[in-house]
């Protein structure tokens, strides 16, 4: 038992690295058009890989980004990822339990969470192993996310156009792949999600991008009445 507790986290559970480097191998590649859109769009090579260290929110990076070169101030910028990260307060609270009671590990944790690794955690059933899938993912992430966006921000221009290559289903695609077992299972997850994405759908051609995810938060409050029912 000793043992066993003093081999490092990510030794004792290859299958959950396993499971994860699909989600790492998404995250490199969608840093990687990140680095460079930001570069060739005329930022220096500094900014997206201090943002990616200190904010590390990939489409809050990507919208403030945009502002940027669109001319809009780093007030503007900051707001529009402040508002699409506002998200992260639903998921903090869902696996507050997963990132640990220490003040240290709440930190650290709280900078760690993203949509893919606490839809990782998530589909874990077991405490423990939602908790280690919790600081595999998101360390691995965090690792692998900001090592894109610096290879991709000194490649600059090399790349050309990163959007002919489809970077940006790379994300959603993972996205679904880690939902669909609690879609199967769940049919108040499965109503939640169809009211979500009605929603974002409705309302996508009059509002900014990024904005449609926060509104699909909206479904759930069926789930959140059901469960009380």
């Amino acid at each position: 038992m000793r043992t066993a507790q003093r081999t490092p986290m990510f030794l004792r559970h290859p299958e959950l690295i396993r499971d994860a480097s699909l989600v790492w191998l998404a995250s490199g590649v969608v840093g990687v058009s990140f680095g460079a859109i930001a570069v060739t769009g005329g930022l220096p090579v500094w900014v997206p890989v201090v943002m990616s260290l200190v904010v590390y929110a990939g489409s809050a990076q990507f919208s403030a980004v945009g502002v940027l070169l669109a001319g809009g101030g780093p007030f503007a910028a900051a707001a529009t990822g402040l508002l699409l990260n506002t998200r992260t307060v639903a998921f903090s609270l869902a696996v507050a339990e997963s990132i640990g009671r220490g003040r240290l590990a709440r930190l650290l944790g709280a900078h760690l969470v993203t949509d893919e690794t606490v839809a990782f955690a998530l589909a874990q059933t077991d405490p423990a192993r939602r908790r280690a899938a919790f600081w595999i993912s998101g360390v691995g992430l965090f690792a692998v996310w900001n090592a894109g966006v610096l290879l991709g921000a000194l490649a600059g221009s090399a790349l050309g156009d990163t959007g002919t290559y489809g970077l940006d289903a790379a994300f959603p695609a993972v996205l679904v792949a880690l939902v669909l077992p609690a879609l199967r299972t769940d049919s108040a997850v499965r109503r939640s999600a169809l009211l979500g994405a009605a929603l974002a759908l409705a309302v996508t051609p009059a509002v900014p991008a990024g904005v449609p995810v926060l509104v699909a938060l909206a479904g759930l409050a069926v789930y959140g009445r059901r469960r009380t029912a």
